[in-house]
């Protein structure tokens, strides 16, 4: 009992953390020190411009509340410096207050600087305009890139430490990053180790106070400590480059990103936790979610090519800012089990013993009564009973057992006790604004204004043959318009057969539309494998003069890769086959050319900007029509619940909510063809990657745009979208991201130790029974009991089905204890249930309830 009191104690003091002085931070082979004292860190990717300020409160407490220490954030170049020596704190971006926030908190901070980052972002976050800074390639041991570069870094140490947001000064941030594993790119750099070694020096010199870190560089040099990422950390082949440095894993991906018109990644709950376990049991020290929630690549923020507007991740907080059950619930379980072993981790030194072929021990004592030990069964298919010092302990396959107290289990990373949600996106109307002057009773007036399809204005130049998309556009756009004319002779023979020649285009991505006389004729574009694409399609063309316009686009730029930023996008080639003098190549023949749109360049999308053209009103928008920009005038949906934007019947473009860039929606489609890959449940066991588990075949890769509530006004809240190749306006719905339901399954081998009494109590008084635990959200409460089953139920939340072990009075003990309650426990005891029934049966309790 005293050893449980003294893991309270350090568990309590470790989680109060004091910003009102300096700290010192260092570190050795074990930890990072702060002040003195070791560290386990546990710690949580949150990026502040891919949510809104009004959600970072509830975001970072969300986390703190799931056992979580510290806060990472990349620090976005291209978002803070869009035009050389113009800089961007503002709304999303301000940077300060995100970290001040970090600080209330009482949470630390790593700053992740780069000022290269990755993160599925435009460019990587490096600004385009710095690629045509004569002389420079970025990420290299050239003069331009490494002054620009040193240059942002140095305002933003300099930002935070007027601030006195670094631990030296009584501030959150005890780790800050320069460059991003470089290490896997160093050969496409002359001069990479020269780059690694200025960019580390550079970085020091800042005087930060607080150590510096760089992922996935095996040779950074000291003081700067190397660190890892991956799904798994690697033991065998990472090792820290000095004896003094501790390890550190910079990045565990809890799901993957998503591209459009790709299947849908998941990572279970329990092969995440197996990972962590495993980290922290063989000497690891800080452990970093990467993400911890994804949020939203708002506007023309996603990189790629090909990301989706929605970054979610499937990280243990979803998009909308909702903990993703049972993913955090069970992370937060291992994160508390974790520190009640942070002494003995922290104090001993481990012994590794064999309980089996692929199972083993990894025990921390310090001979005076402090010990934590991990039991670990590597096996990803067979479940193992293991003796361990003379007490018999059921281990599953691919999971890793926790005895703060080398005793009793609190946590075993494949059981998982935490309840699960079942979320619904409602569908709510548009509805009028009141403050709408065009506002009728029979509906909504929506305003329309349509594109002309080739030049606008003044053509911006012509030349013979293709240009490079991105070099020409600079990404200012998406779009890029190529624009020339043939002339068809009368005697042409697919004019007398009513036959049609086909179009053949060949482009290096991203995508395109085909017009010919002001008609769309095709789409088509690449993919996040493959930029690049062919169109082949058949085409109107009439006697006389005929005008082709191809609308060229780019969906996000490189984000990472040697070189990454020549890497080129745009037509190569354009043919029309089946003329009378064959094949006739357009190639090489004169184009004119005009950057991006119209609405666009008079921006229209914004409130201030909407009279800059000619809105046609209308209560019937059209239907179907390509380069047609809608504006409707609405109030905000009822409730507080988070909000997505249902796009399922459009076709592709851009969104904006009163001027702020909800971002590209795309409701493509993933092949149905693919429907054999995709998975009908996932197995846990054994490694993941990212293509282990894939579903969504079918479906469209994103169907709802996330639209924070902060950016509705009480009325008249100005949608306005733009359409490229046609939708239907009238089935656009605001849809409310609400629980409607929980869930929770555990079966009676549960861990017997409730963490919780056992940090309040101590050993002695820690063992419980095995129960369920059910919480509605907030003003709700459990109004039926859609499902109960004592025995072997079978399935998943939303799909439970009893099987042939069942005590049928199930659903009336779980109605007794739960109904008409915001939250509910049922234990699994002989009180409650038969558990007589199917002797020699691990029994188990399923419930779904339903919250209103």
């Amino acid at each position: 009992m005293k050893l449980f009191h003294f893991l309270f104690l350090c568990f309590f003091t470790n989680t109060l953390f004091n910003f009102s002085s300096a700290a010192n931070v260092t570190y050795d082979a074990r930890s990072l020190i702060i002040d003195g004292q070791h560290k386990l860190l546990i710690s949580a990717s949150i990026h502040y411009p891919r949510s809104v300020p009004g959600m970072w409160p509830g975001l970072i407490q969300t986390a703190k509340e799931g056992g979580v220490d510290v806060i990472d954030t990349y620090v976005f170049w291209n978002g803070h410096e869009p035009s050389p020596g113009k800089y961007n704190f503002e709304g999303r971006y301000d940077l300060v207050k995100f970290a001040k926030i970090v600080q209330q908190a009482g949470m630390y901070l790593m700053l992740r600087i780069g000022p290269f980052i990755c993160a599925e972002w435009n460019y990587g976050g490096i600004p385009v305009w710095l690629h045509y800074v004569p002389g420079t390639v970025f990420r290299s041991d050239t003069a331009p890139f490494k002054y620009h570069m040193q240059k942002f870094m140095t305002l933003i140490v300099n930002l935070m430490k007027k601030e006195k947001l670094f631990a030296s000064q009584g501030g959150p941030i005890i780790l800050s990053q320069v460059e991003n594993e470089y290490g896997n790119y160093e050969q496409f750099y002359e001069g990479a180790k020269r780059y690694v070694n200025w960019s580390a020096a550079m970085s020091v010199s800042l005087n930060t106070g607080v150590p510096w870190i760089m992922c996935a560089q095996d040779d950074a040099p000291d003081p700067v400590i190397n660190t890892f990422n991956s799904f798994y950390f690697d033991f065998d082949t990472f090792k820290p480059n000095s004896p003094n440095k501790p390890k550190f894993w910079t990045e565990n991906w809890p799901g993957w990103f998503r591209t459009f018109g790709a299947r849908d990644p998941h990572r279970a709950a329990e092969d995440i936790a197996y990972s962590v376990a495993h980290f922290f049991q063989k000497g690891g020290s800080l452990q970093n979610y990467y993400m911890y929630h994804g949020g939203t690549n708002f506007g023309r923020t996603a990189g790629g090519p090909f990301m989706t507007t929605s970054y979610d991740y499937e990280a243990p907080i979803d998009e909308y800012g909702l903990p993703r059950l049972p993913k955090w619930g069970h992370l937060k379980e291992l994160h508390r089990a974790i520190k009640l072993c942070e002494h003995a981790l922290l104090k001993s030194k481990p012994t590794t013993l064999s309980l089996g072929p692929n199972q083993e021990a990894d025990v921390y004592d310090n001979g005076l009564g402090v010990c934590a030990a991990f039991l670990a069964n590597n096996d990803n298919k067979t479940d193992m009973n293991v003796v361990f010092r003379n007490v018999s302990y059921h281990l599953p396959a691919w999971s890793v057992s926790i005895l703060p107290d080398c005793k009793n289990v609190v946590h075993n990373t494949a059981k998982v006790g935490s309840q699960a949600s079942v979320l619904k996106m409602v569908p709510e109307k548009l509805q009028p604004s009141v403050g709408s002057p065009t506002r009728s009773l029979k509906g909504l007036k929506w305003d329309i204004f349509v594109e002309n399809a080739g030049i606008w204005g003044v053509a911006d130049f012509t030349t013979n043959g293709f240009v490079d998309h991105i070099n020409t556009t600079k990404d200012t756009t998406d779009y890029l318009w190529h624009t020339t004319s043939i002339t068809v002779g009368e005697n042409e023979e697919f004019l007398k057969k009513g036959s049609r020649p086909v179009l053949l285009i060949e482009s290096l991505g991203h995508a395109l539309h085909a017009f010919v006389n002001q008609e769309l004729q095709g789409s088509a574009s690449g993919n996040g494998s493959d930029s690049s694409f062919k169109f082949k399609s058949p085409i109107s063309l009439k006697a006389g003069k005929n005008e082709i316009a191809l609308l060229s686009m780019t969906v996000g730029q490189k984000t990472a890769g040697g070189l990454y930023e020549w890497v080129g996008a745009g037509l190569t080639s354009v043919k029309i086959e089946g003329l009378n003098n064959g094949t006739l190549d357009l190639s090489m023949s004169s184009w004119t050319y005009k950057i991006g749109l119209k609405g666009e360049h008079l921006g229209i999308y914004n409130p201030e900007n909407l009279s800059a053209v000619k809105w046609v009103s209308t209560s019937e928008p059209p239907k179907n029509q390509p380069l047609t920009w809608y504006k409707v005038v609405v109030d905000p949906p009822s409730g507080d619940e988070p909000v997505g934007l249902d796009m399922l019947h459009m076709g592709k473009g851009l969104a904006w909510l009163n001027g702020e860039e909800i971002g590209r929606y795309w409701p493509i489609e993933v092949p149905k063809h693919l429907a054999l890959e995709c998975a009908e449940e996932c197995d846990y066991r054994g490694k993941f990657f990212q293509d282990k588990c894939l579903t969504g075949c079918g479906e469209p890769t994103q169907r709802w745009y996330h639209v924070p509530r902060s950016w509705f006004k009480p009325t008249g809240n100005i949608l306005v979208i733009f359409e490229e190749k046609g939708g239907d306006p009238t089935k656009i719905t605001f849809s409310k991201r609400k629980t409607s339901g929980v869930c929770s399954l555990i079966s009676e081998d549960y861990p017997a130790v409730d963490q919780e009494s056992m940090l309040k109590e101590g050993s002695e008084n820690g063992r419980t029974r095995p129960n369920v635990h059910l919480k509605c959200p907030k003003d709700t409460r459990i109004s039926n009991i859609k499902f109960a089953s004592f025995g072997n139920p079978t399935g998943k939340c939303g799909s439970y089905s009893t099987g042939d072990c069942h005590d049928p009075s199930s659903t009336i003990v779980v109605e007794k204890v739960c109904l008409g309650k915001r939250e509910c426990s049922v234990e699994l005891t002989e009180e409650n249930f038969d558990k007589s029934l199917c002797p020699g049966t691990t029994k188990k309790l399923a419930i779904e309830a339903v919250c209103s």
